[in-house]
């Protein structure tokens, strides 16, 4: 559960990333997806990465919400807290 800004930047609302992320084996070979959709997190996390803003990845995937591209990045944030990978130089 983290806090994340509503639409007025205020960071009263708190988000549990866990309700908007499901994996099942039945959808999309049991990657995780954005609940209720096959949108993978992958695919929301690769369009941010260029710099995608929320909108444009809205307009590509309508069944995504500002919300679950948010979780979407809480659920990688907890991945890479939880995960230590070593880094050639």
């Amino acid at each position: 559960m983290v806090p994340y800004p509503d639409r007025n930047g205020s960071r009263a609302k708190t988000m549990h990333w866990r309700d908007h992320i499901t994996v099942d084996p039945d959808v999309c070979h049991g990657k995780t997806c954005i609940a209720g959709t096959r949108v993978l997190v992958t695919t929301v996390l690769d369009n941010l990465a260029p710099g995608l803003d929320h909108e444009e990845i809205t307009r590509s995937y309508p069944s995504v919400t500002r919300q679950t591209i948010q979780a979407a990045v809480y659920y990688a944030a907890e991945l890479a807290r939880e995960r230590v990978v070593t880094l050639s130089r």
